[in-house]
């Protein structure tokens, strides 16, 4: 007998199994975070006291010749090293936050709440004033002049660090390191008001002028410099995402899944330091970058894995401190604001935002 063929309806059939997966929320949203600093960034570098129309901007990145000379000199040596400074130093202090907030398991931790930020001030600090009071010009000095409050911020940094991580190895809960760490940062911050009282008019505005922040101070020269150690940082916190994940569930149920808790805190506590005191070494001390933009992630992404939370802070981060440098220039205007103003007051409605959110939940 001939075998009748089956129905079409039942050859075109798919099996449940075969269809097609779905996408999710995070992942499409982190797709687009990918692409929001390039406009972002056009527009950083076409706003200023010198106007630039995008298409000559984009002419000029792509090596062709402008409608104006002066314009490609504009972006090349000034725009450009500032736009990307900003946005190193935005991803890394929003990594650094990050890390920071899941490891005390607090919301409002950030690079300076270890008082890693306050031991490059007193670093920095010490220069400063302490040049002054022998009658030393650091302009006088050369290319010595023009490294000194890094390296002076970077081993300023690194001894904080370096106390951190003693303690770190004798103080099992990570609350009473958070406690110390601020302790760190008061003891530090006296020590530069009493430099700041014993000092001249002159270097005291030199060092509150520094404390500021900015984005402009970083040339070509420096900036391979503050590139390595600020990707040293990012590569280390990627490396860190997969231990530091289960440590959401809380310290218990982290190490019931074998994770060491003294080790992943050290690690943390490395990355973060490194991101947020060469930060601060090149750029001074930046706030409120690494407090709000980890909210701001969570709140986009709607999710608390770290493994796309990660990736979404330093796009995120860099995009917001190149706002943030873009308001503080007043395209324009000829006044440049600080940039600590700016991020203060964009990241105070958003950490206002999360205690009344959080507030809110504990109430209902």
């Amino acid at each position: 007998m001939p075998i009748n063929p089956a129905p079409p309806q039942q050859i075109d059939r798919q099996p449940a199994t075969l269809k097609r997966p779905r996408i999710k929320r995070h992942q499409i949203v982190l797709g687009l975070l990918f692409i929001l600093p390039i406009p972002i960034l056009l527009t950083s570098l076409a706003m200023g006291s010198v106007s630039i129309p995008l298409s000559d901007v984009v002419t000029i990145l792509l090596g062709g010749i402008p409608q104006k000379e002066s314009w490609s000199d504009i972006i090349i040596q000034f725009r450009l090293p500032k736009a990307i400074t900003a946005i190193l130093a935005g991803a890394a202090l929003s990594t650094s936050g990050l890390q920071l907030q899941t490891l005390f398991n607090n919301p409002l931790a950030g690079p300076s709440v270890l008082g890693i930020s306050a031991g490059a001030s007193l670093g920095v600090a010490l220069v400063i004033l302490g040049t002054q009071l022998f009658g030393i010009s650091l302009a006088s000095l050369g290319a010595i002049g023009r490294y000194s409050t890094i390296v002076a911020a970077c081993l300023g940094a690194g001894i904080v660090t370096g106390l951190v991580i003693i303690v770190a190895r004798r103080v099992q809960s990570s609350t009473s390191l958070l406690v110390l760490g601020l302790l760190f940062g008061y003891g530090t911050g006296a020590m530069v008001e009493l430099l700041l009282y014993f000092s001249t008019a002159e270097p005291v505005k030199s060092y509150l002028n520094w404390t500021t922040g900015s984005f402009g101070g970083v040339t070509w020269e420096q900036l391979p410099l503050m590139s390595i150690g600020i990707l040293s940082g990012l590569i280390l916190a990627i490396l860190v995402a997969p231990s530091l994940n289960p440590l959401l569930l809380g310290e218990t149920q982290a190490q019931s899944l074998g994770i060491s808790i003294e080790r992943l805190r050290l690690l943390v506590l490395v990355s973060s330091s490194l991101l947020a005191g060469i930060v601060t070494a090149f750029c001074g001390p930046i706030a409120f970058i690494g407090i709000s933009v980890p909210h701001l992630c969570r709140g986009l992404l709607r999710t608390a894995d770290l493994r796309w939370l990660f990736p979404a802070a330093s796009l995120v981060g860099g995009s917001f401190a190149l706002v943030a440098d873009i308001i503080a220039q007043m395209p324009g205007g000829r006044s440049v604001l600080p940039i600590n103003s700016v991020t203060a007051l964009i990241g105070t409605p958003i950490i206002a935002w999360i205690i009344l959110k959080q507030s809110q939940q504990k109430t209902f």
